[in-house]
């Protein structure tokens, strides 16, 4: 696997695939810029080296050319977190691009447009791919976000720098993060997996069962293993037509001798909605026209010590309806069972939407060993599947 140790860029103009497709505000303000404090390492190396970067990114889904989804609205924070002006083209391929390039001098960086203008970003298409390439000496993909499409910046592009291709520090550590979990992990280890359904996390809980010795099902998806076994979840979330698929994986894991735990109680709402009345009920007795909205003071205490004994831990999904503060005391709570567990020696990998958006909201960010940026990439590798994005620069 090569990474920018394998490269000097002393004199070098490096092609870098960012995931900059940050959240902008009204007024176009950058309301969150983690995924751009996530390159800085990778720009640093380089320009440390005594090269310069040319970065390309996406930003949300535009139709051609539309000024709101212009990447100069984020070029003053890339600035200001980088410590140094970093240059703007209004193109990403072309003369104006090639010219931009060709005028960058070593310790600088330049921001190439958004390359959702073009359709051929999406479409995978080689001669946009191949303009890319001419912006560059070596090709950087640190985009994981991204990583599970095969467009023309993140696959395609690696084609024209044989030898001169490498992942950035962000990628680099994603795929080990993940392979630690997968293929080097010290036992016992746990996957937790929640949200709303099933059906959504159905690969991955069948690509798991081989490697992990506890699996935690909670959230919404944990009604319809309830109601399978017969129990009555009241007005509930539930997946009817994935009941025999349920008992089915429950089967998998005792075949496997994989430790299933499933909520006991829950705090059940009347609706759904913050100003609801609550009552804690057995999860397999939840009355009609009740709720379960969040996990109960039980199962609390028993994830906690199911945690607490996992020397690897892989996190995705929440336990509740955490968005509304009534309901997050279970996702909060297993949020310190993980931190403990971390302090302790554990290595944690927090990945999946929900989670990243309940552990930054919570504060535990920096409590656990390693937070991914990549909610659909990281779901692909959990299942399996190999990331044309990152195929490309294996190969």
């Amino acid at each position: 696997m090569k990474t920018l140790q394998d490269f000097n860029f002393k004199d070098k103009k490096a092609i870098i695939r960012v995931d900059f497709n940050v959240p902008l505000n009204d007024k176009f303000e950058v309301t969150d810029a983690t995924r751009i404090e996530a390159a800085k390492s990778t720009l640093v190396k380089i320009l440390e080296d005594g090269g310069s970067c040319v970065l390309m990114s996406h930003l949300g889904r535009p139709k051609g050319f539309q000024d709101e989804f212009s990447l100069r609205h984020i070029v003053k924070v890339i600035s200001d977190i980088m410590g140094c002006n970093v240059k703007f083209v209004e193109d990403c391929i072309g003369e104006k691009a090639e010219k931009a390039v060709a005028d960058l001098k070593n310790g600088e960086i330049l921001l190439l447009e958004n390359l959702r203008f073009y359709a051929e970003e999406e479409k995978g298409a080689i001669d946009f791919a191949e303009k890319l390439s001419k912006l560059g000496d070596i090709y950087v993909n640190d985009a994981f976000g991204t990583a599970h499409r095969a467009h023309a910046s993140t696959t395609i592009i690696a084609q024209f720098f044989e030898g001169k291709k490498c992942f950035g520090d962000l990628l680099a550590r994603e795929i080990e993060s993940i392979d630690k979990v997968l293929n080097n992990s010290e036992k016992p280890v746990l996957a937790i997996l929640g949200g709303a359904k099933v059906s959504s996390k159905i690969t991955v809980i069948e690509n798991i069962l081989d490697k992990v010795d506890h699996l935690i099902l909670g959230g919404g998806m944990s009604f319809t293993f309830i109601k399978a076994h017969g129990g009555k979840i009241g007005n509930s979330i539930c997946e009817d037509d994935k009941m025999e698929l349920a008992l089915d994986i429950l089967k998998q894991a005792r075949e496997k001798g994989v430790t299933v735990h499933i909520p006991v109680d829950v705090v059940a709402a009347d609706k759904f909605s913050n100003d609801a009345n609550t009552q804690i009920c057995d999860i397999n007795n939840i009355p009609d026209g009740w709720e379960g909205v969040d996990a109960g003071p039980k199962s609390i205490a028993l994830f906690d010590e199911v945690v607490n004994k996992c020397k690897t831990i892989l996190w995705n999904g929440p336990l509740g309806v955490f968005e509304m503060e009534k309901f997050a005391a279970g996702t909060i709570a297993l949020g310190h069972s993980i931190e403990k567990a971390t302090k302790n020696g554990a290595f944690s990998l927090v990945g999946g939407g929900d989670s990243v958006a309940a552990v930054k909201q919570f504060g535990f960010e920096d409590k656990v060993s390693y937070v991914s940026t990549g909610g659909g990439a990281m779901l692909e590798m959990l299942e399996g599947k190999s990331l044309p994005g990152i195929d490309a620069i294996l190969n």
